[in-house]
């Protein structure tokens, strides 16, 4: 019994200190990230992006992501992908890519917010690429708007934002679920520990009214 509540405080101290740790960033690491697309009714199944695509931890850089084109695709009707960030799985809703309503190429500008190791949440939306950055890169716009040319490569644009806010009431939560959960196992086990000394003082008490007189005798 003491070595399986040994055991079960160690796994209660993994899963609210080591765990939380254990999927941590550290700035320049690749965050993971998959991407999910959809034509009329149809979607693809979740691909994960390759690493020099993926965003970087706390590091601000503009990457091109390839869009393969759809099964069915006739250039009338518009494209979305939608992605899914970190570890944690953070969700972005689906991105109107290809035949929006403008003129202009589209660029995914993704902001995501951090705290100290942690990967808070992101979002993002799709705007007009700056007319510079066409001006540039001539050929992007050429190869966007070209109806034969795939896959089309859409430009994402990841931005980083520091929070250095403590979510108090969380870590209160956090803090007082594990002690109450810690208390438990402790009590469990002072019990244990107490039926222990319990059964061994009923069985002297037994063995002593056993005894002529109530009084065990005494060898010298």
């Amino acid at each position: 019994m003491a070595r399986n509540l040994k055991s079960l405080v160690i796994s209660l101290f993994y899963f609210f200190w080591i765990a939380p740790v254990s999927i941590a960033y550290r700035p320049g690491d690749i965050v993971p990230m998959s991407k999910m697309g959809q034509y009329h009714s149809s979607r693809t199944v979740w691909y994960d992006v390759i690493g020099r695509q993926c965003p970087i931890f706390a590091v601000d850089r503009e990457v091109l992501i390839p869009i393969t084109k759809p099964t069915g695709y006739t250039g009338a009707d518009p494209y979305k992908i939608s992605f899914q960030v970190g570890s944690e799985k953070f969700h972005i809703p689906w991105l109107l890519v290809v035949n929006r309503k403008s003129s202009e190429v589209p660029i995914i500008d993704v902001h995501l917010r951090y705290s100290g190791n942690d990967l808070l949440g992101v979002t993002a939306r799709v705007i007009d690429m700056p007319h510079q950055y066409v001006e540039s890169h001539q050929d992007i716009r050429k190869k966007f708007w070209d109806p034969e040319h795939w896959p089309k490569h859409v430009l994402v644009r990841y931005t980083w934002e520091e929070q250095s806010e403590i979510d108090v009431s969380s870590g209160f939560y956090v803090l007082f679920g594990s002690a109450v959960l810690i208390s438990f196992v402790l009590a469990i086990y002072v019990l244990q520990s107490s039926q222990d000394k319990l059964a061994r003082f009923v069985r002297e008490t037994v063995a002593e009214s056993s005894v002529p007189g109530g009084v065990v005798a005494k060898v010298e």
